[in-house]
């Protein structure tokens, strides 16, 4: 069994939809338009509206995209302590990204999570 290892990337995120493509960390293409996630300093600058300030969280685990179970585990844990997240998905690492405001303590809880 190994530790999800999570750290906090510094700053503060946010979800908004752009109009046009803007440098982002993460982009989403829906129906409604492009979400990106954002550094809210940058989304402030572009006028970009929000509502969900949030902290981004890497597990530092490798995981593999086929591997089954890891977001139950984090997510279980995540939820009985009332933390609500996001997740991301890269090739390599997840990111969470949760309530600013909760960032510690969802880092204290995902530093009990085996996988």
């Amino acid at each position: 069994m190994s530790r999800l290892d999570p750290v906090r990337r510094p700053g503060e995120f946010v979800f908004a939809v752009a109009g046009a493509p803007v440098p982002a960390e993460a982009t989403v293409r829906e129906d409604e338009g492009l979400t990106v996630v954002v550094p809210r300093e940058r989304a402030d600058e572009l006028g970009l509206q929000y509502e969900f300030v949030a902290a981004w969280i890497t597990l530092r685990l490798h995981s593999e995209l086929e591997a089954v179970g890891l977001t139950a585990a984090f997510s279980r844990a995540l939820a009985d302590a009332g933390i609500g997240c996001n997740v991301l998905a890269g090739l390599h690492r997840d990111h969470l990204l949760m309530p600013a405001d909760r960032a510690d303590e969802a880092i204290d809880v995902l530093r009990t999570v085996r996988w």
